[in-house]
C-alpha cells in the first residue's frame, strides 16, 4: 500500500484501509493534534457544540467553587509570572496613547479637530482606534 505524510509530524506512514482519507499517524502527539484540529473545527461551525461546550464548563465551575483561587493559591510560582508579565505588557504601551483631547505640542493650549490614524494593533488609542500619531488640524 502507499505511504502518506501525516498532517502533523510530517513523517510518512501506511494508512489504515478502513479509515478514508487518513491524514495523521498513529503516534500519540498526532492523534492530539487531529483531536485538537477537530474540535477547533467543530467549535466555529457549530452553535451546539458551541452551547454545549459552555453549559459543561459552567456546571463544572458551580460543582467546584473556588478552584482557581485555590489553584493560584497552590502555585505561587505563575502567579508571579503572570503579574510580571501584565506589569510588562501594561508598560509597554504606557506611554503610546493618543487622546482626543490632546494639547496643541506647540502652544500647549487645546484646538481644533483631532482626528487618530490607526497604524498598528501595537499601539493603545481611546476612543476604541489604534493610532500612532495624533494629527492637529486647527480650525480658523
Amino acid at each position: 500500500m502507499q505511504k502518506v505524510r501525516c498532517a502533523h509530524c510530517g513523517s510518512r506512514f501506511v494508512p489504515d484501509p478502513r479509515i478514508k482519507n487518513q491524514r495523521y499517524c498513529g503516534k500519540l502527539q498526532c492523534q492530539r493534534a487531529r483531536k485538537t484540529s477537530w474540535q477547533r473545527q467543530k467549535l466555529a461551525a457549530d452553535p451546539d457544540y458551541q452551547a454545549d461546550k459552555r453549559d459543561s464548563q459552567r456546571a463544572w465551575l458551580s460543582r467546584n467553587p473556588g478552584y482557581w483561587q485555590n489553584w493560584r493559591a497552590r502555585h505561587p510560582g505563575y502567579v508571579e509570572r503572570n503579574r510580571i508579565g501584565q506589569e510588562n505588557r501594561r508598560n509597554r504601551c504606557k506611554n503610546r496613547v493618543a487622546k482626543m483631547d490632546a494639547l496643541d505640542p506647540f502652544s500647549g493650549i487645546k484646538t481644533g479637530s483631532y482626528y487618530i490614524i490607526p497604524d498598528s494593533d501595537e499601539i493603545v488609542a481611546k476612543m476604541d482606534a489604534s493610532a500612532k500619531k495624533v494629527r492637529l488640524i486647527l480650525m480658523t
